[in-house]
């Protein structure tokens, strides 16, 4: 088996791109990355200091060079490095450095044919699964009736939902016979968008099933949740058939009224906890893709932007109902250790309030009106907590173990 790549050759051109369309300082930007790529043992730790060498310090410093100069001539000189960067099976490492820049710069990606976007796909073991009958037959030899889709959340991986031993979407097959989906998507692109297309792929998905599916769950952590509410709104509407079979929604730390990213740092130490290689985008201050603006605002409709374009964008996310006939269920987290005893604000988990994850608002027309039965706060957790801690797999374990059909 060939040894997983950390930087492919089409990583090298699509990095010499935003090079060249952006500035010197991006260059900087990506370089930091490899090298943290290059230097750093698993997908947790410490960021190093200092620039690469050897062939990819030799790189950057050529990208940097010509960049500064013309712009051009970058693609020849990949070119014949070639033979010395050739694509091999993609590793952690590398996926969670092009998961960060796609929730950065997603969008822009996408719009200037960037090799280095992300396209939305359903993978296992990070590997794309083609949805027709075969494909899935044999990327899943055990197909159940009863499945569950693992959306991740802004500038993660469908890989990070494995996290500190735990894997949310492992543990319900193993206690509770669901069959783990998980979706891998490009987290800058605007919510409707993924929406959209992820209600496409849903429909296409159950109908080439080996197995007919019973009982279907979606789990969206963060902007997961946002999306697959957007994927629901846009299914209703084209009228397929899945979300007759949508059992369960499961929302962790989704921010249903929107996530202060701007707020006291709170992007750049959630971009820093994620791991040492998304800690080099702390440096791009307030770039921001039209996914994180989304995010910001809980937008997931193309409605939310044309009533409320981004130089006046509120938060409308709890105007559009939850949908119809299936069970929801919110999870908040907070970074204090314990419930108020008198009845004050509970904090956040550093990225979204706990009002906006639990889908509580105090203009009732806003207010999702769940049950506070299927509400439920984490103590002594941050937003990325939320993908580990075995106290919330074992609430949403116990919410789903509940009769299909049960009040939202």
């Amino acid at each position: 088996m060939a040894t997983p790549v950390h930087v492919r050759l089409s990583d090298l051109r699509g990095f010499q791109r935003l090079a060249n369309d952006a500035t010197v300082g991006l260059t900087d930007l990506v370089e930091a990355m490899h090298h943290t790529v290059a230097r750093t043992p698993g997908v947790f730790g410490t960021a190093p200091t200092g620039r690469p060498a050897g062939i990819t310090g030799l790189v950057y410093k050529s990208v940097r060079g010509i960049t500064r100069m013309v712009g051009v001539g970058v693609d020849a000189l990949l070119g014949m490095l070639a033979p010395l960067l050739a694509d091999r099976p993609s590793s952690e490492e590398r996926e969670a450095v092009l998961a960060a820049l796609n929730g950065v710069f997603g969008d822009y990606l996408v719009a200037s044919g960037n090799p280095l976007a992300v396209a939305m796909h359903v993978r296992q073991g990070g590997m794309p699964v083609a949805i027709t009958g075969a494909t899935l037959a044999a990327a899943f030899p055990d197909p159940g009736r009863k499945m569950v889709v693992l959306l991740h959340g802004l500038c993660l991986n469908d890989l990070q939902w494995s996290r500190n031993g735990h894997d949310h979407g492992a543990a319900l097959a193993r206690d509770l016979g669901y069959t783990p989906v998980y979706l891998h998507y490009n987290t800058g692109r605007p919510i409707s968008a993924n929406g959209r297309e992820f209600g496409d792929l849903m429909e296409t998905l159950l109908h080439e099933w080996p197995q007919p599916v019973e009982r279907l769950v979606i789990i969206g952590h963060s902007m997961g949740g946002l999306v697959a509410r957007s994927a629901c709104d846009y299914a209703a509407r084209a009228g397929h058939a899945w979300p007759k079979r949508l059992d369960a929604l499961v929302f962790l730390g989704t921010p249903h009224f929107g996530a202060p990213l701007e707020r006291a740092g709170a992007w750049v130490d959630f971009l820093i906890g994620i791991s040492p290689y998304t800690a080099p985008f702390a440096r791009l201050g307030k770039v921001r893709s039209a996914g994180i603006q989304d995010l910001r605002h809980g937008h997931f409709r193309d409605e939310d932007w044309r009533a409320h374009p981004p130089a006046g964008m509120r938060d409308t996310g709890g105007a559009i109902p939850l949908p119809d006939g299936v069970r929801c269920y919110a999870v908040a987290a907070s970074q204090q250790k314990r419930p108020n005893s008198s009845g004050a604000r509970i904090r956040g988990d550093g990225l979204v309030p706990v009002n906006s994850a639990l889908g509580r608002h105090r203009d009732e027309s806003l207010d999702l009106a769940l049950p506070e039965a299927h509400r439920w706060v984490g103590y002594g957790m941050g937003h990325l907590d939320l993908l580990s801690r075995i106290e919330v797999y074992e609430q949403v374990r116990s919410w789903l173990t509940e009769a299909p059909g049960s009040d939202r």
